[in-house]
């Protein structure tokens, strides 16, 4: 059962089942950066290749990105769970202080904070924005995007894990591998 303030709280335990890549967005307006943490960000098309990012509706960070055209995406690395939580932190100082003892450089493109040691960078021209129930998606076609290794910061069951990597099985199901057996209605023999 839903009600009129959102999900149930079996599903909105459901939902934070689904593991989610942690970035940091950055932003350059008017020559003064700003990040914020999201955990929901993914590709949503490759052809062209975009990237969205949801954020709370209203989101200061997408008004700056919208009024810029451009904002860089910085997928952390599982090291870097402070970074993800200083951005999520709202009492952190504004503009350039807010990135004061961080390695970074400013992106070729985007001007914004690129974040050493990220696993990977987006650099995007804003290509939407859309208001979707409580939350803004931002939608960012990626113009320049490179990469590092490690493992990812990943958002699970309201907290920050550093991934294990594994390669998962693949191949037939477990259960279609189980010896079949007839049931009471069949007829032996078939």
């Amino acid at each position: 059962m839903t009600t009129a303030t959102g999900a149930h709280p079996v599903q909105r335990e459901a939902l934070r089942r689904l593991a989610a890549p942690v970035a940091v967005l950055t932003v350059c307006h008017r020559a003064s950066p700003h990040g914020t943490t999201v955990s929901s960000v993914s590709r949503v098309s490759r052809t062209p290749l975009l990237m969205g990012a949801c954020l709370r509706a209203g989101s200061s960070f997408a008004n700056l990105a919208a009024e810029e055209g451009r904002f860089s995406i910085n997928v952390l690395d599982s090291e870097q769970g402070p970074l993800a939580r200083w951005f999520a932190d709202s009492t952190r100082p504004d503009g350039i202080e807010q990135f004061a003892g961080l390695a970074w450089r400013p992106d070729e493109f985007t001007k914004a904070p690129r974040l050493e040691g990220a696993l990977a960078h987006y650099s995007c021209r804003v290509s939407g924005r859309f208001v979707v129930g409580d939350h803004e998606v931002l939608l960012g076609q990626v113009v320049r995007a490179d990469h590092g290794d490690g493992e990812p910061l990943l958002s699970y069951a309201g907290g920050l894990f550093a991934a294990g990597l594994r390669p998962a099985r693949t191949g037939r199901p477990r259960d279609l591998d189980r010896p079949k057996t007839l049931s009471p209605n069949d007829k032996a023999g078939r």
